[in-house]
Parts: structure tokens; sequence; C-alpha cells
């Protein structure tokens, strides 16, 4: 299997947040230590205790990052599409990797090696800049969503996944899931049979409706509700 990775390297990472700004020059430096790797769906990037001795950016293609429970159940943490960072405390951390990665689809990885792009870094403050407001909006992110597991029920944090998914669609009502129904579980910290019995609650009061991969929001203001904790679905 070959993988295209389109457009090229430099343009890539031009698009990464992390690297916004940067002249082309240090864009061209980063991409002389990037190392091109391609994974099939469902494939491991990384696991969990494994070092850290770099970090990646999704080239094309989704990621996962997750986590293994004692009991063998899966949390996911983050979903990671193109051109967004991954792995990326490493390069701070000398420590393994806390949680691990693998391929949601056949995918595109650039990895950074860290004693190289450490190198890179110390000779540019506005990267340092731009890799610390990254791993702060992460810092926020999981916050997020420790207290959405830990304060809301699944159709709360149901509810505000499917507003969040509404924004990154262009603020539309008609939505196509970015992953199956047993991932969405997984990353909601609850199980598929839970998760229908919600949709199908929700679809019964006309809050939304679904069709496969596609739900319609049809009760925005019962969403928001709910998903802020002011309506408990009955």
């Amino acid at each position: 299997m070959k993988i295209t990775v389109s457009p090229s390297i430099e343009q890539t990472l031009s698009r990464v947040p992390l690297f916004q700004g940067l002249s082309q020059n240090f864009l061209e430096e980063i991409a002389s230590i990037v190392q091109k790797k391609e994974y099939r769906k469902g494939q491991l990037i990384f696991q969990e205790g494994d070092p850290g001795k770099g970090f990646y950016v999704v080239a094309s293609g989704r990621i996962k990052v997750f986590k293994i429970s004692p009991e063998g159940k899966e949390q996911i943490l983050h979903i990671f599409g193109p051109g967004e960072p991954f792995g990326e405390a490493a390069v701070f951390a000398r420590r393994p990797f806390p949680a691990s990665a693998a391929s949601l689809e056949d995918s595109a990885i650039l990895f950074l090696p860290r004693s190289a792009f450490v190198e890179i870094l110390a000779a540019d403050p506005a990267l340092s800049m731009n890799m610390l407001g990254i791993l702060s909006a992460r810092l926020r992110a999981f916050a997020s969503m420790i207290e959405q597991l830990s304060l809301r029920d699944v159709a709360g944090r149901l509810s505000a996944y499917l507003i969040l998914l509404s924004e990154r669609q262009q603020g539309r009502d008609e939505l196509t899931l970015d992953m199956t129904k047993a991932q969405l579980a997984s990353y909601l910290g609850t199980i598929p049979e839970t998760l229908s019995r919600v949709l199908s609650k929700m679809s019964a009061q006309n809050i939304l409706q679904v069709d496969g991969s596609r739900i319609a929001l049809e009760d925005r203001q019962a969403l928001e509700e709910l998903a802020v904790g002011l309506r408990r679905l009955a």
C-alpha cells in the first residue's frame, strides 16, 4: 500500500498551528528533519510506556490517542486530523508516552525527532511560544474532558460533542459523525448500548434524528441545555 502525502511537507507544516508565522527558511529546516511514516487503518503508532523520542503531525488520515483501563476498556482521549500535532509533550518531558496512538484510517504521519527539533526550537523564540500555546490548549481540552466525564451524564456529554462537531462542520444542523458509534461511546466514556439508548431517547423527543452516521439536529436549544446541565433527558 502506498499512501500519497499531498501537499508537500513544507506546505503541511505551514498549516500546523505550531508552525504558523515561521519564515520559509525555518519551515524548510524543520522539514529537513521530518521522517515520513505511513500507517494502515488500525495500526498502532506508539504504545503507552514507549519512550517519547519525538512527536508527530498528521499529514493525511485520522489518528486516535487512547488509554486502556486495567479491565481492558478503551477510553479515547483525542482524535486528530490533517495538520494537527500529537505526542508533542515528548519534546519537553523525557518520559514515556502516557497514552497510546493508532490510526483510524489509512494515514500518513510526519515524525519529528526530539533531539533535532529541540536544536531548531532553541533558535526561534516564536516557535517556543507557539508550542507553549498548543500545550496550553491541550491542557484546557483535558480539563474540559475531565469535567464532562465527572460532572455530566451521557446525554450531556453527547450534546456537548454534537455542538462542537457542528461548529467544526460550519455550524450545520446536518452532521456526519467523524468516528464510529463504538468509538464515540469510548470517547464519551460509556458503552455502545448506553449511547444507543440515549440517541433513541433524544430521537423520540425530537431533539435529533439519526440515520447511520448522519445526525440531524432538530432542537438546538434543547441540545445546548443538555450540554450545560440545565436539562435532563427524560
